[in-house]
């Protein structure tokens, strides 16, 4: 094809020989330089359409086809993610729920602790004013017998000082007792 191309353009005369004719050679166009023009850009559309423009084309395929994946990936990685957001603020909202149970489980069961202490302390007080109001009873019981005792000896010793005698206990205790309820013999 190379060799009738060149002999072709040998036969084609130079521009400007004046053997151009009508109103192309007007124009100052070479008829047989335009028609070499044509061919070669028929032959250049053919080569691009049979070897440049189909790899084009399926790189430029391929290539949307990758796009069209990557935008239909991202859209559901963006579903997914919005799923994910959704659960993650229910489950946060449930955390929080389960949380203030918590909380107000544990102040009710504290001031359960706080109410039983108190209740134990007060009966631990009560019972603590009791066993000293029996033991101050008991000393005031022990205090009353030591006085009296000591008074029967005091009684005792001031009969014995008045009467210039001493009495037998009998006769001792009698006294004593007259003396205490307030009788005279």
């Amino acid at each position: 094809m190379n060799n009738a191309l060149l002999q072709f353009a040998a036969e084609v005369p130079e521009v400007g020989t004046g053997t151009e004719a009508g109103l192309f050679g007007a124009l100052g166009i070479d008829v047989r330089t335009l028609l070499l023009q044509i061919i070669a850009f028929g032959v250049l559309v053919w080569f691009l359409g049979k070897y440049v423009y189909p790899p084009l084309t399926r790189a430029i395929d391929s290539r949307e086809e990758k796009i069209a994946e990557s935008v239909a990936a991202a859209s559901e990685a963006e579903a997914r993610a919005e799923k994910s957001q959704k659960e993650t603020e229910k489950l946060l909202k449930q955390a929080r729920v389960e949380a203030d149970e918590i909380l107000a489980r544990s102040h009710a069961e504290a001031a359960s602790q706080v109410s039983e202490a108190e209740e134990k302390a007060k009966a631990r007080a009560e019972q603590i004013v009791k066993d000293a109001h029996i033991q101050l009873q008991a000393d005031v019981a022990k205090a009353r017998l030591a006085l009296k005792k000591d008074t029967a000896e005091l009684v005792a010793m001031a009969t014995e000082r008045i009467i210039h005698e001493k009495v037998d206990s009998k006769k001792d205790v009698e006294l004593v007792e007259r003396a205490l309820s307030g009788k005279h013999a």
